[in-house]
């Protein structure tokens, strides 16, 4: 980094004067934290005794004999408690929140996974929780709702702007200067003000560590390609980490792209040509937005990656060469998802399932003595009603409108 909080010239801490001094305090609190070796050993331990670490990696025979290429493995994220990646990172926060003696916590969800381990995170620890979801995202989400209800956390759904993740951030920072005392934000991704890229890529990190372990000790070698789907990139960045230094591991982000990169709409930030750099919520990146700044609209089938910004990281990582970038479209991640589970037996999200489309097209150009990592980063029993209907069965299409309609009511 040029400077502390800077990827290249991305990155950095863009704050209203009421919020530094909390950032202040939370920097020295997590760089305390990172330079204690017995933090990371009580985060590993939490891990490994509440969350199934290390998740498995699971060698997909059939997927492997229908493409005919690479051995093609999967990184088993889904196998978390709560259910994807994102409990690597809010339990690390949990700990954190904890030494700074803080006693509530805030988040934003998309898909609602986030949501659901911060909930959980917070059972666990006994903090009072409230997370924000955008209004669209409480609608096709609504069995992660349902269990951030149970787990005892406040929902609150997002009625402004285009009432999804991007909304949800805005309103966590509202609160957030209005309780900092008490509180502490509990960020989903690699995104947003210094030191949240660096921190929850630092716990997401556990994903990468374990994939080249495992890939040395069950394949023999490293693997020859990496494919994870990009959101703010947190489960992408956790992954990566593990290779970054290796420079014969190619790496792959995939994105959504909606209806088509040509459509407009889509989130795709880094592979296409609709984003610019800009600076939002606290961060420079790439963001998609019109040239007086303000951000469009997005769209993607899967809630966790509908949005307008990107993880400076993988900015900076995009420019320097070292991860290449793609697009999935809607239409080739339902068939993907269709795909996985028919010869596998595996349900991904549809956020992971972004990763599975672009592996699939290359896997059958590889030889078989080469190897691909996908990374499943979350299990795709929370999509039942977009799933569904992507789907086309007529009974669950009367079964998510009459839910529609009694939640509207």
């Amino acid at each position: 980094m040029a400077k502390p909080g800077y990827y290249g010239p991305y990155g950095g801490a863009f704050l209203p004067e009421i919020l530094v001094a909390t950032f202040d305090d939370f920097r020295e609190a997590f760089a305390s934290a990172k330079a204690d070796p017995s933090f990371w050993q009580d985060y590993l331990d939490l891990m490994s005794t509440y969350s199934c670490r290390p998740t498995p990696l699971t060698h997909a025979e059939n997927l492997t004999k229908h493409f005919g290429g690479a051995q093609i493995y999967i990184k088993r994220e889904d196998l978390n408690h709560t259910g994807a990646h994102k409990a690597n990172n809010v339990m690390g926060q949990g700990l954190l929140v904890k030494r700074m003696g803080k006693t509530r916590v805030i988040a934003e969800t998309g898909a609602g996974q986030h949501g659901v381990a911060t909930a959980t995170m917070a059972a666990k620890f006994g903090f009072e929780c409230t997370i924000y979801m955008g209004e669209v995202d409480v609608l096709r989400q609504r069995p992660n709702v349902f269990w951030m209800e149970r787990l005892g956390a406040t929902v609150i759904p997002v009625t402004e702007g285009t009432r999804i993740l991007k909304d949800a951030i805005n309103e966590a920072f509202r609160d957030w200067v209005r309780n900092m005392d008490s509180t502490h934000y509990v960020m989903g991704t690699a995104c947003g003000p210094h030191p949240f890229p660096e921190m929850v890529t630092w716990f997401q990190s556990i994903i990468g560590l374990e994939t080249r372990k495992q890939c040395l000790e069950r394949v023999g070698k490293l693997p020859d390609r990496v494919f994870a789907c990009v959101g703010g990139g947190s489960n992408a960045m956790g992954i990566f980490s593990g290779f970054l230094d290796d420079g014969d591991v190619e790496l792959v982000g995939v994105e959504a792209g909606g209806h088509g990169v040509d459509s407009g709409e889509h989130a795709a930030r880094l592979a296409s040509p609709d984003a610019s750099v800009g600076v939002a919520q606290g961060y420079k990146t790439y963001f998609l937005q019109d040239q007086d700044g303000q951000m469009r609209e997005t769209h993607s089938v899967a809630a966790g990656l509908d949005y307008v910004g990107v993880s400076p990281i993988l900015s900076h990582l995009r420019e320097t060469g070292r991860v290449r970038f793609s697009a999935a479209t809607d239409k080739e991640v339902v068939e993907a998802l269709e795909l996985t589970i028919k010869k596998e037996g595996l349900i991904p999200a549809l956020e992971s399932a972004h990763g599975f489309v672009q592996a699939f097209k290359e896997a059958p150009d590889m030889s078989p003595d080469q190897v691909i990592v996908i990374n499943q980063s979350g299990r795709g029993d929370k999509d039942i009603f977009t799933v569904a209907d992507a789907f086309g069965d007529p009974k669950w299409e009367k079964f998510i409108k009459d839910k529609a309609e009694e939640y509207h009511a």
